[in-house]
């Protein structure tokens, strides 16, 4: 009996200790910097939103090996076709932005409530693309991750029998308001449904996007910059390596957790580091292209083209009527786009590549040579281990 016990129980926080309280009073502190520039809508806050969305898309997905370009992860949100991307990637991205989309929307709806059909809705919104996933059902047998290297199988999820029961006290978890601390309760959502593994495909996508969920319901700060994905995406080696220390080969929620609670907590710790830093960088950017625009005369609608090919991104015609589109600030046609890309090709700050549809643009050299500028004046990131 009391072994039975242990085995339906789900995974729990460690009590923090004060190394932890303080590196979790830093992430604060820099949230509230973060809320401090964001908090009034500015132009270029609208661009910048758009790449960390995109950013957490890509970052999301290549963890499970659909690597996509950053510009074709912002035109897939956008709803338009990338240029790179194979259709499984396009796929698996366009259901993670429809998921996550749906994440924007719930982090402001007063009769929320965490429910089990809800997180089957996300998965089928996610994985969809393909039946053989059992988009929205909990998997139907047992299931193993593998090392995709050595084959080696290094986890086993807890018996299909307790899947239900283990989902339904993680939702009554997330339900039942305590005293834990939101980073910690998204990070627990996050570990314990990766470990429960109730999905045959996609929990990993799902353990990312109900953290998202949990830090944006808890108004942490709008869940596009409360997100890690894009950390998760750029350090998956030590994600993975974490998750298989504390999840030690097999369903065992008895566990010590610290070493995930540390990871995570770094985690934020960072990614807020790199938001602030970027916050700044894209007002300077954007002052320094409307100062371009109005010397040469060229429309201000131009500026958020240009501030995305600044930042690395291929643009279209399509790609730039969509971003007016998202905003809603005005419409332009496809000749008005076509005219535009082409005063801003004659007046050197965008080189055109291709023909007809095909035909994107870059940022000139001279273009590129703005943002290069304001990396060059960066004051190096201090990215120590907080634990060490």
């Amino acid at each position: 009996m009391e072994n039975n016990k242990i085995t339906t129980a789900l995974f729990r926080s460690p009590k923090l200790d004060e190394v932890e309280l303080h590196v979790l009073q830093q992430i604060d502190d820099l949230k509230v910097k973060l809320r401090f520039h964001l908090r009034e809508p500015k132009r270029w806050s609208g661009s910048l939103r758009r790449m960390q969305f995109a950013r957490a898309v890509q970052g999301s997905n290549s963890i499970e090996g659909y690597d996509a370009l950053l510009d074709d992860a912002a035109a897939i949100n956008l709803g338009e076709e990338p240029l790179d991307a194979n259709e499984e990637t396009q796929l698996a991205l366009k259901g993670y932005r429809d998921a996550m989309t749906y994440v924007l929307q719930l982090a402001e709806d007063v009769d929320f409530n965490y429910s089990e059909q809800l997180l089957k809705s996300l998965h089928f919104m996610m994985t969809s693309y393909d039946l053989r996933n059992r988009p929205g059902l909990w998997r139907s047998g047992a299931i193993y991750v593998r090392n995709d290297e050595t084959e080696e199988i290094v986890y086993e999820g807890p018996d299909v029998d307790l899947v239900q029961i283990l989902m339904r006290k993680l939702v009554e978890d997330l339900n039942d308001v305590d005293d834990t601390l939101p980073m910690v309760m998204a990070a627990m959502a996050h570990l314990n449904l990766v470990m429960v593994h109730p999905f045959r495909d996609g929990n990993g996508r799902m353990g990312r996007c109900l953290q998202t969920l949990v830090l944006a319901r808890e108004g942490i700060l709008s869940p596009v910059f409360c997100s890690i994905e894009e950390y998760l995406g750029r350090n998956t080696e030590t994600y993975y390596k974490v998750l298989r220390q504390v999840g030690g080969g097999a369903w065992s929620p008895d566990r010590d957790t610290r070493a995930w609670i540390r990871f995570v907590i770094t985690a934020h710790l960072r990614q807020a580091k790199t938001l602030l830093r970027r916050v700044k960088e894209s007002e300077q950017l954007w002052d320094r292209l409307e100062r371009i625009v109005s010397k040469r005369e060229l429309p201000e609608r131009t500026i958020p083209v240009l501030w995305d090919a600044s930042m690395g991104f291929r643009v279209r015609n399509a790609t730039y009527r969509a971003i007016f589109e998202e905003s809603a600030e005005e419409t332009i046609s496809e000749a008005v786009a076509t005219r535009d890309l082409r005063f801003l090709v004659e007046a050197g700050l965008l080189v055109s590549h291709g023909q007809k549809r095909g035909r994107y643009y870059r940022a000139s050299s001279g273009l590129r040579r703005l943002r290069q500028e304001i990396i060059a004046s960066r004051n190096p990131q201090d990215d120590s281990d907080p634990f060490a």
